[in-house]
């Protein structure tokens, strides 16, 4: 027995540790959503008086919208994020031109900054687009569909390349051949197979768009045009009248979609991630 613990006993102790240490903050949170009291110090017992008064209350505000604005603008921001990632990492992987590597250098120190270090800039910026081109302006949801755009780009068109590099050059001279184009190579060929890359990517994007709060809260201030992590934050931003319980209730159904989705996508995450980094 000591010597199987010695052996192989001792990972399993140091796994059902990290466990209880990554379950405990959610399981925690599921008890303050039961809780009817609202606070999170009457949640130190667990599931003590439980009750659904807090996702009922999400009725009461404008939770839907909150919920179907974040899904959109998620969804949105990850569709087009893949495709103009990918669209940079075939000019990058294929093609060889002047600039190039300094192109993807450029890229790469860019994200350096983090942008919320742009924020006056973005709200200088969309304030005065928003009297030209009122559509994606300053508190509308393109507006920030676009913000969004242009914060990973660098990081995730170096993703994609590499994965890109990994793919035979024979494919796309044997469909030149053919008569096939560019456009046809990338859309037919490249994409396809670079699939496991591009759901780690629109992944990636989509959970950050969900869980992003600073530049939402500055592009946004119509409650009904709110995403999730701003309209929440309304909910416990007083603290005489925070309301953790309802706080933690539409955090929980706020996961969901990501969590259906990474387990949709689990499948492609190991591969795009490995084959990506390796390639230079």
């Amino acid at each position: 027995m000591t010597r199987w613990f010695r052996d192989f006993g001792w990972r399993h102790v140091v796994g059902f540790a990290a466990l209880a240490f990554a379950l405990f903050p959610l399981v925690f949170v599921i008890s303050a959503s039961l809780n009817p009291r609202g606070t999170l110090t009457a949640s130190v017992r667990l599931f003590a008086d439980a009750s659904l008064d807090n996702y009922r209350a999400l009725g009461d505000i404008p939770y839907t919208f909150w919920f179907v604005n974040t899904l959109w603008i998620a969804g949105a921001t990850a569709v087009a994020t893949v495709l103009l990632a990918a669209s940079g990492a075939y000019a990058f992987s294929r093609f060889r031109f002047h600039g190039r590597r300094l192109g993807m250098l450029g890229l790469l120190l860019v994200q350096m900054f983090p942008q919320i270090l742009a924020a006056v800039a973005i709200f200088l910026l969309m304030a005065q687009i928003k009297g030209a081109l009122p559509g994606i302006g300053l508190g509308t949801q393109w507006g920030l569909v676009m913000v969004y755009l242009g914060g990973a780009m660098g990081v995730n068109i170096f993703l994609i390349k590499g994965f890109f590099d990994s793919i035979p050059r024979e494919l796309d001279d044997a469909a030149k051949v053919d008569g096939a184009s560019h456009a046809r190579v990338f859309f037919t060929i490249i994409l396809r197979l670079g699939a496991p890359v591009l759901a780690v990517i629109a992944l990636l994007s989509f959970i950050a768009t969900v869980n992003e709060f600073m530049i939402a809260s500055i592009m946004l201030q119509d409650p009904e045009r709110k995403t999730l992590a701003v309209g929440l934050y309304g909910l416990v931003s007083e603290q005489l009248s925070a309301n953790w319980g309802a706080f933690s209730a539409g955090a929980l159904l706020g996961a969901i979609p990501s969590v259906l989705l990474f387990r949709f996508l689990q499948r492609y995450i190991v591969s795009g991630l490995l084959r990506g980094s390796v390639k230079g």
